[in-house]
């Protein structure tokens, strides 16, 4: 699995401390809204120049390692 630890990351002072990508206000639940609804990878980044597939793929792999953390609690 990706190492998403150096891409997510949480600020108390921006998004209400929700999981963003890098240093953006792009938090993981909006790229995860975006693919759920269809959005491929490219338009995402055409949309959002400031990310990169590698981001993307960090979200994906952040959230399966909250899921999997859920199920072993």
């Amino acid at each position: 699995m990706m190492e998403y630890k150096t891409i997510i990351k949480r600020n108390p002072n921006k998004r209400f401390g929700k999981a963003c990508i890098r240093e953006t206000r792009i938090s993981v639940a909006d790229v995860l809204g975006w693919l759920a609804a269809g959005m491929t990878n490219d338009e995402i980044i055409y949309d959002f120049p400031e990310l990169t597939l590698n981001d993307i793929i960090a979200c994906l792999a952040y959230a399966a390692d909250r899921e999997h953390k859920l199920l072993r609690s």
